[in-house]
């Protein structure tokens, strides 16, 4: 995860040094070798995917300089990560405030037995409805045809049931450390907030969504407050983007590993430019297009 922009560009590589000097440790041997289970583990993934979507915002700006970012968003983790381009809090502060994020829902996922499963296909009132049934929680409103539940391993199992029942198309577990945005994570939010209360947060450059009210992101006291709630909210995405398309924006660019966003983006609006930066190839693709 993010080698071939280490391997490719100097500054990638410089971002690396700097955030295993700030973390203490090689996140980057970690990304780029694993083992995988240490690099599925949310203490690494969450400062890993920031990290990698750093090192793609700067190489952008870098190559070019004339990008004007309006605003962002950013999915769970990622909305840290859009916060801190949006200079609200250094890249060194932002990195080491994730780390210790992930490390709090880590022991949050190890003191419970949690799970989440996508359930594809199905409406969000049928899905509301059975998170009630099963005592699960609704955790991901991604785009229309695909809601994440969240809660206890064994209500998920039967929230899974209920899905097809209602007619989903598919109700898949998913394979992660524990049940995320759900009151499962609820251990998680004191230590979040004592981190939070020790910066001292700026305004942000540009607007940012906040998953919690798919709204923009307030003063700082409020900011702190929603990604607190954050942990054990759901996230909603869907609501997110549309906050942007009503505000006239039409071209968005996904930064980090992967293009689930981009999936999304079909989902919830096609005819928007959708571009994305995660290796050397994709940041030459997106340059491209935006330097016409």
């Amino acid at each position: 995860m993010g080698e071939d922009l280490v391997e490719t560009f100097p500054s990638a590589k410089t971002w690396f040094e700097r955030g295993n000097a700030a973390l203490g440790y090689d996140l980057r041997a970690i990304c780029s070798a694993g083992p995988e289970a240490e690099l599925t583990k949310t203490e690494h993934a969450q400062p890993g995917i920031f990290l990698v979507s750093w090192a793609a915002y700067q190489l952008l700006r870098e190559r070019l300089p004339s990008l004007q970012v309006e605003a962002a968003a950013g999915l769970s983790l990622g909305e840290f990560t859009a916060l801190t381009a949006a200079g609200v809090m250094s890249f060194e502060e932002g990195l080491q405030l994730v780390r210790q994020r992930g490390r709090f829902m880590q022991e949050a996922c190890e003191a419970t037995r949690g799970g989440m499963a996508a359930i594809l296909g199905l409406d969000e009132g049928p899905t509301r409805e059975l998170c009630e049934q099963a005592g699960v929680a609704l955790a991901n409103l991604n785009c229309p045809g695909q809601l994440v539940i969240s809660g206890a391993a064994d209500k998920i199992a039967l929230a899974c049931e209920l899905a097809k029942a209602k007619g989903a198309r598919r109700a898949l577990p998913l394979n992660v450390a524990g049940a995320y945005h759900s009151p499962l994570m609820a251990g998680a939010q004191p230590r979040l907030q004592a981190e939070l209360s020790r910066l001292a947060l700026h305004p942000p450059a540009f607007t940012v969504v906040s998953n919690v009210t798919a709204l923009e992101h307030g003063a700082a006291n409020e900011l702190r407050a929603r990604l607190v709630e954050q942990v054990v909210a759901p996230v909603r995405w869907e609501e997110s983007i549309r906050f942007l398309l009503a505000r006239g924006f039409n071209s968005f660019i996904e930064l980090g590993p992967g293009t689930a966003l981009s999936g999304f983006m079909k989902r919830i609006d096609k005819t928007v430019q959708m571009l994305n930066v995660a290796d050397a190839a994709t940041l030459e693709a997106t340059v491209r297009v935006l330097a016409t």
